[in-house]
């Protein structure tokens, strides 16, 4: 990778005109002068790592590099890997920011996450961005503004390992409030109380998906204690998800 100006490609599951994306395109000029955005057209959270095999899919150019999709944030990166980006490879992906956590189990929900994972599957070094907010109202991005350059930097500078992707999760508070930079495991909540039972104005019933319930505490060393005691959260995500330690049991069981 070239440490002096990568070709980078930004995407996202918020869409094109999403204020995060907006931010992490304005950070990743500070990286280089080789910036593509490749992002869907609407609002495409929780869509997770899915592939649109059913319609067409539709580019629509907005500026010289800058692209929205009709579908999902997988789609975006595949399309811009395989088919908008011409000359030189991608360098590097960053996928965000997200408006609000991608912590714990939202890791398997997560569009933003999706979006490098997609780039890991073509070899592609790539970045997860999400800025955990209580109020989608007054939401802190100058905490992202502030420490994603950090991140990023720190990240260029080591060896990439094989299939894996980096998650990182910006507190919910001021950036001089922050305590530091946190290498953390992916966490685990209790769910609970994610749907809401409501009627419309016909009267007919419906369900609406919530957010998961949080934990008062969590367990040291995760990203959810990372973010609930002020640091950033940088969890390193392996794509290969075979447990390996049921190998001997179950070859013992059906072999």
């Amino acid at each position: 990778m070239s440490m002096k100006s990568p070709r980078i490609l930004v995407s996202n599951d918020d869409g094109i005109n999403a204020h995060g994306i907006r931010t992490l395109e304005k950070i990743a000029r500070e990286v280089s002068d080789d910036v593509w955005v490749v992002a869907p057209e609407t609002n495409q959270s929780g869509a997770a790592h899915s592939l649109t095999l059913v319609r067409p899919l539709r580019v629509r150019r907005h500026d010289e590099r800058r692209f929205s999709v009709d579908g999902t944030p997988t789609d975006c990166v595949l399309i811009a890997l395989q088919q908008i980006v011409q000359g030189p490879p991608v360098d590097l992906v960053l996928s965000g920011i997200n408006h609000g956590a991608n912590l714990g189990e939202d890791v398997t929900y997560s569009g933003t996450v999706a979006a490098a994972m997609e780039a890991t599957l073509f070899k592609v070094p790539s970045i997860a961005f999400s800025q955990v907010c209580e109020s989608r109202q007054h939401i802190k991005w100058a905490t992202a503004e502030r420490y994603a350059p950090r991140v990023i930097e720190r990240l260029l500078s080591m060896p990439w390992p094989e299939d894996v992707l980096i998650n990182v999760n910006f507190p919910d508070i001021l950036a001089d409030e922050v305590q530091g930079i946190r290498v953390t495991s992916q966490g685990k909540r209790k769910i609970g109380d994610t749907l809401v039972e409501r009627t419309d104005p016909r009267g007919e019933p419906y369900l609406w998906i919530g957010a998961l319930r949080e934990e008062a505490t969590h367990r040291q060393g995760t990203d959810l204690a990372a973010i609930n005691e002020g640091y950033v959260s940088v969890t390193p995500v392996h794509l290969d998800m075979t447990h390996h330690a049921s190998f001997a049991a179950l070859r013992k069981l059906l072999e």
